[in-house]
């Protein structure tokens, strides 16, 4: 198989592995904020036990996500040394950064929350977790200040064959950064209040400490049912008319777009096909797709034949993919919006489909997730950097197939143990249950 697309495929393994772990820890992390603050400020052992149990679980996704987090920046030099030495005047700046601001002061506070519990006052304490909710909020940014550079590149003249920082704030800023970011981290809020509802529903199916997951459950599902309102609006319809404006490309391929269309329709449904370029079993709202694009029905949408067939990203995963994401989207607010509605109704508790839905629904933002990832990504092909460098001249020369190939199936192996121990020992936190809070706990 050819160096360039085993190279592909493996850093798709090693990201996609990795990115299971960041969107729980800076979700969790974010609502462990209010829990904590809400055992503070009301002198509540329930809270604080949830703090306590949940701060366990957000000790381990943390340790497994640097373990799988290192080895992504590693392929640079090794399988991608052509890009790194185009980029690297840029690339380098911002993952020094996440390095530097960001992953030091989440691990820092993050050791404080869970082991200074009985050893600094609640105040302190909820600091800390203020910490590492920023801190891995911070990380985030700057790995999607890198990453979006590639998709819409600012502040940089091309000198000597390679891209070089002109303008720090330009490129930091550039035209999809703030739009990404605050997609992606509300992505990461919406696997958090998914994580601790399941976790919770699983809780009060096993009659296990009731009264602390019913609590656990209030918030998370009141939470998660704000944070999946906002995925789609505002953020993910930003997000969208952004890629409308500069990469029509990916957009036209996102939504199975081939003519130039005044009226452009949805797409709901369909099967993409590049030979000949049409989507079979369509399934389409017409005008729609301009009115939320450009606010008018009318308005020009280009398609993707608008551009050389050899700048077309992959039909099928870029158009599935976003289509996929989109339909999570939509069954979160769902799921949410139902909890919300019989917890009002104060019967929440005793809906046993709901909650086993709600337990079995952990995984469903993480591949929610994945598939934005995809959408994206592949969605940007054959560009490794937009309009700059495409993805078959970014690989490195001296690494040959079978180095690669081995390497591949070397982390498949690694990451197939750290996952069964990541899981194994998940579950057992989980059925152990929450633990008695001390009398200190709470007053200090």
């Amino acid at each position: 198989m050819d160096a360039n697309v085993l190279a592909r495929i493996q850093f798709a393994m090693t990201i996609g592995f990795h990115f299971l772990f960041p969107p729980l820890s800076i979700g969790l992390a974010w609502i462990l904020v209010i829990i904590e603050g809400l055992g503070w400020k009301k002198k509540n052992e329930t809270y604080v036990a949830i703090g306590k149990f949940f701060g366990k679980i957000l000790a381990l996704i943390f340790a497994i996500g640097v373990a799988t987090g290192v080895v992504m920046e590693f392929q640079f030099g090794t399988n991608w040394a052509e890009y790194s030495k185009f980029v690297g005047d840029i690339f380098g700046a911002p993952l020094a950064a996440e390095g530097i601001f960001a992953f030091f002061l989440e691990s820092t506070f993050l050791g404080l929350y869970i082991f200074g519990r009985e050893r600094v006052s609640k105040g302190v304490h909820w600091f800390s977790i203020w910490m590492v909710a920023i801190g891995s909020t911070i990380s985030a940014f700057w790995i999607l200040v890198a990453n979006s550079w590639q998709q819409t590149p600012a502040g940089y003249v091309i000198r000597n064959g390679r891209a070089e920082l002109v303008d720090f704030w330009a490129a930091v800023f550039n035209p999809s950064t703030l739009v990404r970011f605050h997609h992606t981290f509300d992505a990461a809020l919406i696997s958090g209040a998914f994580l601790m509802a399941g976790i919770a529903a699983y809780l009060i199916l096993k009659k296990k400490e009731t009264e602390i997951a019913k609590k656990a459950l209030k918030v998370a599902v009141i939470f998660g049912l704000v944070v999946s309102l906002l995925e789609v609006f505002p953020f993910g319809d930003l997000h969208s008319k952004q890629v409308a404006r500069t990469q029509p490309e990916k957009f036209a391929a996102q939504q199975g777009l081939f003519e130039t269309q005044a009226g452009a329709p949805l797409s709901l449904f369909g099967i993409p096909s590049a030979n000949p370029p049409e989507l079979k079993m369509h399934i389409a709202i017409p005008k729609l797709l301009s009115l939320l694009t450009y606010n008018d029905p009318n308005a020009t949408v280009k398609g993707l034949k608008e551009f050389p067939q050899s700048e077309w990203p992959p039909l099928f995963l870029t158009f599935t993919s976003y289509h996929l994401m989109v339909a999570l989207g939509i069954l979160f607010i769902l799921i949410m919006g139902i909890s919300v509605f019989y917890l009002y109704r104060k019967t929440l508790f005793e809906k046993k489909f709901l909650l086993k839905v709600l337990m079995w629904a952990i995984p469903l933002p993480l591949l929610a997730c994945q598939f934005g990832w995809i959408a994206a990504e592949v969605g940007r092909q054959p560009w490794i950097v937009y309009k700059l460098m495409k993805t078959t001249e970014a690989a490195s020369q001296n690494v040959n197939a079978g180095e690669i190939l081995f390497s591949i199936i070397l982390f498949g192996i690694i990451y197939l143990l750290l996952g069964s121990i990541f899981l194994f020992m998940l579950i057992r936190k989980i059925k152990a249950g929450p633990e008695p809070v001390k009398a200190k706990e709470v007053a200090l």
